[in-house]
C-alpha cells in the first residue's frame, strides 16, 4: 500500500457534523455575512487593526470568544471542534478578526498554566481582552527551541517575529528560555517599550502580524506558567493553529469559487458566456472536488477533537495535518484560476481575485506549508 493508500484509509470512518455545529455554522455565516462584506473588507485593508471594533464586541456578546473556554472561567466549554465551523465562516468572508490568537491564548492556558493562572485570565479573554501568543524567532514553523532568554532576575531578552494580532494584543503569551527549558512566561501590553511592537508587511492585507521586542521586560515568577515541559504543549498548540488556518482557508476557498462561478456566468466572449466552455468548467471541478476533500478531512479533525475531548494522540496529529496539506492546496489553486480566469483585469488591485491569492499565499505558510506537514505525515503513516 503506497503513502496515498495509507492517507485516504486513515479513520476515514470518523466523521460526524453535529446538529450543534451545523446550527453554529449557519449562525456563524450569517453574522459574518452580515459583518464582513467583501466592501467591508477592502474599507479595512489600510487600518491598522485589521477589524472594527464593534464587530468585536458583537463577536463576544455571542459567547464565541468562551466556545472552547470551560464553563468554570465563564466559557461554553464546547471544544475545538465547535471552534472549526466558526472558524470557516469567518475564512469564506474573509474576516480577520483576533479570534484565533484568543483562541489559542486561551488552549495554551488550560494546558500550560496553574488554577490561580486560568482563574487570572481566562475569564478575561471570554469577556473580550485580546490575548496572542508569540512562539516564532524566525520565519520557521518547524522550529521548537527558541533563543528567547528569561534570565535569574526575570528579564527577558530576544524578540519574535509574526505575533499575530500585536497590535491590538493585551497579553502576550511569549515562548521563552528559562533555567534551560523551553517555558511560557505572560507579558501584559503595558510593559512593553514603546515602538517594542514594529508591523509586518504582509501579502495578505487583511490581516495583522508584528515583530515584538520583549528585551528588558522584567516579569514576576507569578507570570511564568507553570508547565515545565513544553514540547508537547507547543506541538499541541500548533497543532490546533494548523486545523483552525486550515478550517480558514477551506470557507475563504469556497468563497473564492463562488466569486469564480459568477463571473463565468456573466462574462461573454465570441458572444458565448466564458463559462460555457470546458477549459474553465474543468477547472472549477477540480477545484470543488480539492474543496470537498479539504473540508471533509477539517471536520474529521475536528471529530477526533470531540471524540478524544481534546486529547492530541497520533490520529490527531495525522487529522490536523492532512487538513492543512489540503486546505493549503484547495486556496492556491483557487486564487490562482480566480486571477487566471478574470484575465487581464485578474492582475489589478481592484479585482476581488487579488485578495483571494493573497489570502492562498498567506495561509499557505501560516502554521506550516503542505510540504512541512506531509514532511512529518510520512513517518506517522508509514509506521502503522
Amino acid at each position: 500500500m503506497n503513502f496515498g493508500q495509507q492517507a485516504r484509509n486513515h479513520k476515514v470512518d470518523s466523521l460526524n457534523f453535529s446538529e450543534e455545529q451545523k446550527m453554529i455554522l449557519e449562525s456563524a455565516r450569517s453574522f459574518c455575512e452580515d459583518t464582513s462584506s467583501i466592501e467591508q473588507v477592502r474599507e479595512l485593508l489600510d487600518s491598522s487593526r485589521g477589524y472594527e471594533e464593534s464587530v468585536w464586541a458583537q463577536l463576544v456578546e455571542l459567547g464565541w470568544t468562551g466556545i472552547a473556554v470551560p464553563e468554570r472561567f465563564g466559557g461554553s466549554e464546547l471544544g475545538i471542534e465547535t471552534v472549526v465551523p466558526i472558524v470557516e465562516s469567518m475564512g469564506r468572508s474573509l474576516s480577520a478578526t483576533p479570534f484565533i490568537s484568543c483562541t489559542l491564548s486561551a488552549q495554551i492556558l488550560l494546558q500550560a498554566g496553574s488554577t490561580d493562572q486560568q482563574q487570572r485570565w481566562l475569564p478575561r479573554i471570554v469577556e473580550g481582552q485580546i490575548a496572542t501568543v508569540a512562539l516564532l524567532d524566525n520565519e520557521d514553523w518547524g522550529a521548537f527551541s527558541t533563543t528567547q532568554e528569561l534570565n535569574d532576575e526575570l528579564v527577558l531578552k530576544g524578540e519574535k517575529w509574526f505575533v499575530d494580532d500585536a497590535v491590538s494584543a493585551e497579553l502576550f503569551i511569549v515562548l521563552t528560555q528559562y533555567q534551560g527549558n523551553a517555558r511560557f512566561v505572560m507579558v501584559t501590553r503595558n510593559q512593553l517599550e514603546e515602538g517594542a511592537v514594529q508591523a509586518h508587511a504582509l501579502i495578505d492585507e487583511t490581516k495583522r502580524s508584528a515583530r515584538v521586542d520583549f528585551t528588558g521586560v522584567s516579569v514576576s515568577a507569578e507570570a511564568i506558567l507553570v508547565a515545565e515541559d513544553t514540547s508537547e504543549i507547543l506541538n499541541d498548540i500548533k497543532l490546533i493553529g494548523a486545523l483552525l488556518t486550515a478550517a480558514e482557508a477551506v470557507g475563504a476557498t469556497s468563497s473564492c469559487l463562488n466569486l469564480m462561478v459568477e463571473y463565468l456566468n456573466t462574462r461573454k466572449q465570441f458572444g458565448k458566456l466564458i463559462g460555457s466552455y470546458q477549459a474553465l468548467k474543468h477547472p472549477c471541478v477540480d477545484i470543488l472536488t480539492k474543496l470537498e476533500g479539504a473540508r471533509s478531512q477539517v471536520y474529521h479533525a475536528a471529530t477526533l477533537f470531540e471524540e478524544g475531548q481534546g486529547k492530541m494522540d497520533r490520529d490527531l496529529e495525522v487529522a490536523c495535518r492532512m487538513a492543512k496539506a489540503s486546505a493549503n492546496d484547495a486556496l492556491l489553486m483557487a486564487g490562482d484560476r480566480a486571477v487566471q480566469f478574470h484575465g487581464g483585469m485578474g492582475f489589478t488591485y481592484e479585482c476581488d481575485a487579488q485578495l483571494y491569492i493573497r489570502r492562498a499565499q498567506w495561509s499557505q505558510q501560516q502554521f506550516g506549508e503542505s510540504a512541512h506537514h506531509r514532511k512529518r505525515l510520512a513517518p506517522l503513516l508509514l509506521s502503522l
